[in-house]
């Protein structure tokens, strides 16, 4: 797989994790009425959401001509995923503090 074949998935899941993730965990701690979550709770509920993404970093698996870029996918995929988790996706952590100081 050449470097750029990988270019839009790359952009893709480093705006979906707080598009998605962030955007979804904020309203529902906000219909919940928690306004200060631990940063654990917030990354987890962001993790969770974005698990829902699942099935769309699947969605090439099953087509043989998609090799390459499936297993691209996947290894982003899983890595965004525990950057949440370790609290290395800045936007992930600037959403947290803007939520506890806008919330």
């Amino acid at each position: 797989m050449r470097e750029d074949e990988g270019f839009e998935i790359d952009m893709a899941f480093m705006l979906l994790p707080h598009v998605v993730g962030a955007s979804w965990a904020t309203i529902w701690f906000r219909m919940n009425r928690v306004k200060r979550p631990s940063v654990e709770e917030f990354r987890s509920k962001v993790a969770e959401y974005y698990k829902f993404l699942d099935p769309l970093a699947a969605s090439y698996d099953k087509e043989e001509k998609m090799g390459e870029i499936s297993g691209h996918v996947r290894a982003v995929y899983q890595k965004e995923l525990e950057r949440i988790l370790a609290g290395k996706n800045e936007e992930i952590e600037k959403r947290f503090k803007r939520y506890l100081d806008y919330g």
